[in-house]
C-alpha cells in the first residue's frame, strides 16, 4: 500500500462516524461530541429510531448541530440539518407565540374572553361558553377529558378547522372547571381559529410570515404537503418485530395549530436562539420580551414526574405551550411533540442561556426524552444518573405491565375468552350509530366478518371480533390501537348503542367519550 493510499485510508477512517456534522469537541465541561455521538447511537439501538437530529444552543450560539442515521428505513439517504421533522405538539408554542404578537398589539387580551372575538364559539355548558378566556384555551385545565376531540383530527379525519370548533359545544366536560389538568389538542385548534377570527389571516400564513421567515426558519412549513421523491424529509416509523417500519404520512390538516408543523433541526435551532434572546433574532424582534416572559410563566399545576427524586424536581406546571419545572436547582422549559410517528424535544434552561432540540423519525418518545435528559443535565455538570438506562427500564416495565394485564383480563384471556357467533347473531349488531360530535358509524356484516367503520375519515374502518355479553375487540385496518366495542341493549332486548375504551391508554385515540345511538 502506498503513503499516500495510506494517509487517504487513515483521513477516511477519522472522518467517519454515525453522525453528518462538526468534529468531535467539548459541549460542555466532561461531556463532549463524542459523548453525544455514543449517547445517540445507544439510544438509536435502544428504540429502533432510524434517524436522529440533534442540537445544543448556548450564549445564542449553535454549539453543535448533528444528524445521525437515516430518514427513511430501507433508504440510506442521512439525515442532515435540512431534515424536515415533524415536530408535532411543539408546534403549540408557535401557535401561543403567534397569539403574542395580537396581544403585544392591542387586537387581543390573554384574560378577553373567546365568545368576544369569536360569537359562534360555544361549549356544552352556557356558563363556560361565557367564563371561558383565552388562556383558557392553552392550559390544559377546561375540564375536558384529556384528548376530547381528537378523533376529529387524526386518524385520516376529514373534519375542516371550522367543522372540528363547531362541534366543541357538543364535547363533554368531565371535570371542574380550571381545576385538573387534562392535555387537550381540540382547544388548541379552536386558539387557531381565534387567531384567524382576530388577525384576518389563516393561521398558516401568520406564522410563516409573522414568525418563520423574520426568524430564517429554514426547510419549515406550518402548512405540510404530501412527501416528494427526493426530498430532504424524514419518514415516520414504527416498530415490528424488533424493526423500524416506514408508516404512510397522513394529510391532517385541521390539527395544524396543535401540532402541523414540519421543521428542520437548522430552523428549530433559529427558533431556540429567537426565545433565548427574549424574542430578538441577529437584531430583529419577532416577539415582545414581556409576552416572551408570559408564555413561559406557570398557569397550570402539574403532578410531579417519575424521576422527580433524581432532578430534585419540587415543581411542575404548564405555560401557554410549554411545560417548566425545577431540575437540578435551576428553571427547565420543554415541551414534546408526537406526530406523523415522529417525535421531537425542545428544552431551555434559561439561567443558563442553553437550549437543546432533539428531532426524531420513531415514535417512542423514550428515545427524545433521553438524549434532552441526558444533554440538559450534563449543562448543569450533572452526570449520576444513566438516562438510557433509566428510560429503557421505564419502557421495559410498561411492556411487563402491559403483557400482564394481556394474560389476566385482556381478550382471548381465560377471563375474556373470544366467542364464535353465527352470521345472523351478527347480523343484530349491524346498523348505523350516530355520536353528535363525530357523526355516523357504520356496521356491516362482510365475508370477513363483522366491520365497523367510522364517516368523515379516510383509514378509520376495522374488523370486530365477538368477546362475551356484546363485547368485540375491532382491529384496526391502520393498526390504530386496539380497542373495545361494547353494544348496549334496551328494555325489549335490541341493540340500541355502543361505547368503546381502549384496550390500553392513549390519549390522542379518545373512542372513550364516544355516545354512539344506533338510527333506527
Amino acid at each position: 500500500m502506498t503513503r499516500r493510499l495510506l494517509s487517504l485510508l487513515v483521513l477516511l477512517l477519522i472522518c467517519a462516524g454515525p453522525a453528518h456534522g462538526q468534529e468531535a469537541g467539548q459541549i460542555f465541561p466532561g461531556f463532549s461530541t463524542r459523548d453525544l455521538d455514543r449517547l445517540v447511537a445507544g439510544t438509536q439501538a435502544a428504540f429502533h429510531v432510524p434517524g436522529v437530529a440533534v442540537a445544543v444552543i448556548r450564549d445564542g450560539k449553535v454549539v453543535l448541530a448533528k444528524g445521525y442515521g437515516i430518514r427513511k428505513a430501507g433508504d440510506p439517504a442521512p439525515v442532515d440539518s435540512l431534515t424536515q421533522f415533524a415536530i408535532g405538539s411543539n408546534t403549540k408554542a408557535f401557535t401561543t407565540a403567534a397569539l403574542s404578537i395580537l396581544v403585544h398589539a392591542g387586537k387581543l387580551g390573554w384574560e378577553d374572553p373567546v365568545w368576544e372575538h369569536m360569537p359562534d364559539f360555544a361549549l356544552a355548558d352556557p356558563y363556560l361558553t361565557r367564563a371561558f378566556i383565552v388562556t383558557d384555551l392553552l392550559t390544559h385545565h377546561s375540564g375536558m377529558e384529556i384528548g376530547a376531540g381528537d378523533l376529529m383530527l387524526f386518524e385520516g379525519s376529514q373534519f375542516t378547522r371550522r367543522e372540528v370548533v363547531d362541534r366543541l359545544r357538543y364535547m363533554p366536560f368531565t371535570a371542574p372547571f380550571r381545576l385538573n389538568y387534562a392535555y387537550n389538542n381540540l382547544l388548541y385548534v379552536t386558539a387557531g381559529r381565534l387567531l384567524e377570527e382576530v388577525s384576518g389571516e389563516s393561521w398558516e400564513r401568520f406564522v410563516q410570515d409573522r414568525i418563520m421567515t423574520p426568524a430564517g426558519m429554514r426547510a419549515c412549513t406550518p402548512a405540510p404537503h404530501a412527501p416528494e421523491p427526493g426530498e430532504d424529509r424524514a419518514a415516520g416509523h414504527d416498530v415490528e418485530n424488533g424493526a423500524a417500519r416506514p408508516v404512510p404520512w397522513d394529510n391532517l390538516p385541521a390539527v395544524a395549530p396543535a401540532g402541523g408543523i414540519e421543521c428542520s433541526l437548522d430552523g428549530m435551532t433559529h427558533w431556540a436562539r429567537m426565545l433565548l434572546g427574549h424574542g430578538s433574532l441577529d437584531g430583529r424582534v419577532i416577539l415582545a420580551p414581556d409576552q416572551v416572559d408570559t408564555l413561559w410563566a406557570p398557569h397550570a399545576l402539574l403532578p410531579l414526574p417519575d424521576y422527580a427524586a433524581k432532578t430534585g424536581t419540587h415543581f411542575r406546571a404548564y405555560g401557554l405551550g410549554w411545560f417548566m419545572e425545577d431540575f437540578f436547582g435551576h428553571k427547565r422549559i420543554w415541551h414534546t411533540g408526537t406526530i406523523q410517528n415522529s417525535t421531537s424535544y425542545v428544552s431551555f434552561l434559561p439561567e443558563e442561556n442553553m437550549a437543546v432540540v432533539v428531532l426524531t423519525n420513531q415514535d417512542d418518545h423514550h428515545a427524545p426524552y433521553t438524549i434532552a435528559t441526558t444533554v440538559s443535565a450534563a449543562a448543569l455538570g450533572h452526570r449520576e444518573t444513566d438516562w438510557l438506562a433509566y428510560f429503557r427500564e421505564d419502557e421495559a416495565a410498561s411492556d411487563a405491565a402491559r403483557r400482564k394485564r394481556a394474560e389476566d383480563t385482556g381478550p382471548g384471556s381465560r377471563a375474556r375468552p373470544f366467542v364464535t357467533l353465527s352470521d345472523s347473531e351478527l347480523q343484530a349488531y349491524a346498523g348505523t350509530y350516530h355520536d353528535v360530535w363525530r357523526g355516523d358509524a357504520t356496521v356491516t356484516l362482510s365475508p370477513q366478518g363483522l366491520r365497523m367503520r367510522f364517516a368523515r375519515s379516510a383509514t378509520l374502518a376495522g374488523t370486530l371480533h365477538p368477546l362475551p355479553h356484546d363485547l368485540f375487540l375491532i382491529r384496526w385496518d391502520n393498526d390504530s390501537d386496539d380497542a373495545y366495542v361494547q353494544f348496549h341493549r334496551d328494555m325489549t332486548g335490541k341493540i340500541a348503542s355502543i361505547s368503546m375504551a381502549l384496550l390500553e391508554p392513549d390519549f390522542s385515540f379518545d373512542v372513550q367519550d364516544l355516545d354512539l345511538k344506533r338510527m333506527r
